[in-house]
This record gives structure tokens, sequence and C-alpha cells, in this order.
């Protein structure tokens, strides 16, 4: 799901991504239209992997599905429970589920005072509940008929996550919870399952340049230097499965600053100022 501002983007067309040999794993990723989540199923196709990607843009998804060489499109909107268990019976049907990318998520920015009460609800929704219905789906699905009791799920959260960011207050807050999800049901899992969350820093995707580029938000999303690209977010949320490490921040030294500036918020929104007018004259320059 992206943003209620929408921005039309083009895309060159590509072939589609040259497949492995089939593994007997499935794949499902979230939020994959577009994006990080279009970018993360195109590597899992060509790793082998039977990929089911999901949308809540039904036509977007199902292009998408045929331009990558995705085993289905499906329309989904990660709001409902049952609709990831609906998911997961598909995956399941292209071989063992492996690997569950809760990717999905929109990015309205705006102070807490700025945004409508559909905004607010939406975010913690779409950011937060999306995550936890799909997280649940994917245990159950491992443990399940088909399973092995083995897996990996990969949560796309974000460095705001980890420290103040004025501007992005809900938005925030629901990354922040996603993290923390992610951690508790590391902790709480089987040995054989998995649970990681990557923390980008801004990324070029439709739902940054959706975003206002005169508001707080903007500004200090480019306070921090060069915006990411989709394709190596998408490379390092894949790299994560099979791995133990939980919580992956990029770049590391952002993630290490918001964690340091998290412990004195108060400082922090004393340089609030200083970071914007950074980020402002990177706009410009961009």
């Amino acid at each position: 799901m992206c943003s209620n501002r929408r921005v039309e983007h083009t895309r060159a067309m590509t072939p589609p991504a040259v497949p492995a040999a089939p593994t007997g794993r499935s794949a499902v990723v979230t939020g994959a239209a577009r994006g990080i989540g279009r970018g993360i199923a195109e590597r899992l196709v060509s790793q082998g992997y039977a990929v089911v990607v999901t949308d809540v843009d039904a036509a977007a998804v199902q292009a998408t599905a045929a331009e990558i060489g995705a085993v289905a499109g499906l329309a989904h909107d990660v709001r409902d429970p049952a609709a990831h268990r609906r998911v997961a019976e598909v995956a399941a049907g292209h071989g063992r589920l492996a690997a569950w990318f809760n990717n999905a998520g929109v990015g309205d920015d705006g102070r807490l005072s700025e945004l409508s009460e559909d905004q607010v609800r939406r975010l913690v929704e779409v950011n937060l509940l999306g995550v936890l219905w799909g997280m649940r789906a994917a245990l159950e699905a491992f443990a399940g008929p088909g399973g092995d009791g083995s897996g990996d799920i990969v949560n796309t959260a974000s460095l705001s996550g980890l420290g103040p960011v004025p501007g992005y207050s809900v938005y925030a807050a629901t990354k922040a919870a996603t993290v923390s999800a992610t951690m508790s049901v590391a902790a709480e899992s089987p040995r054989r399952v998995r649970v990681h969350a990557i923390c980008p820093d801004g990324v070029q995707t439709a739902m940054l340049d959706e975003q206002d580029p005169e508001g707080l938000g903007a500004a200090l999303v480019h306070s921090g230097g060069r915006i990411l690209t989709v394709e190596e977010i998408a490379e390092l949320a894949v790299g994560l499965v099979g791995t133990g490490r939980v919580v992956r921040t990029v770049p590391v030294w952002r993630g290490a600053l918001m964690r340091t500036i998290s412990l004195a918020p108060g400082v922090a929104a004393k340089g609030t100022a200083l970071f914007a007018a950074q980020g402002r004259r990177a706009l410009r320059r961009g």
C-alpha cells in the first residue's frame, strides 16, 4: 500500500528474472507491486523460490508477477488477518513455505496534529497490524501441514523506528513497534524459525516521492546524506534469510546515531532545526 497522494511513475519493462533451478521452497512478499517488495521478489525468483507476490493494487501486482516470473500475484489487504492465511495456502501449494517478507506499508508524513484520524488509523493498521498478522500466518504455515518447522520472516521496518523523528511521529511509532515485535517474536519462536527486521534510512521509492517536499519529515530524511536504492535494500533483506541477525540497520552508522539520539530525545529535539536545514539544502541541490 502507498500514500493517498498518488504520483504516476513509469518503469521500463524488464524481462522476467531468470529463475534458478527450483528448490521446492516458496516465499511470500507483501507490498510487492513495486519498490522494495518487487526488488525482494526478483531476487527470490532468481534463487529458485516459487514466489507469491501480493499488494492492495491487484492490477499492478498481477503485472509484476508476470514480469518477474513469480508464481502468483494476489490482491491482498494486509489489514485482514484471514487474507494472510489465504496467501499462505497459495504459497504452500507451490512448495514448502520457507520465507515470508512483511513489506507492505504506508508512509503518510506529517506531525501528529496534522494527520487525519483516517491517516493515523491506516498507518497503525497497515504498518503494525499488517506485520503482526503476517508473522502469525507465517508461523502457522511453518509449523503446519507441508511445513518442516523452519522458516524466515523478514519485516521491513525503518531507521525512524529507532529514535525520535519529528514530522513522522505516527509512521515512526509504527516502525518502532515493528522492531520491538520482531525482537520479541524472534525470542519466543522455535529454534528453527528466524525473525528479522531491516531498518533502512530513506529509500528512493514512490512512497518517498509522494511525501511533502516542504515538510519537516522530508527535510530530516534528506539530512542523512545519500538516499538508498531499492536494489541495495532488497539485496540486504534477502541476505538476512538463514542468518541469526535480528535487526539490520542501513547504513550501520546512521542506525548507531539513531540509537544514541534515542537515549537523549530532549537534546535531540534541539538539533532538529539544524538537521532540517541540512536536509532542505540537499533537497534544493537534488
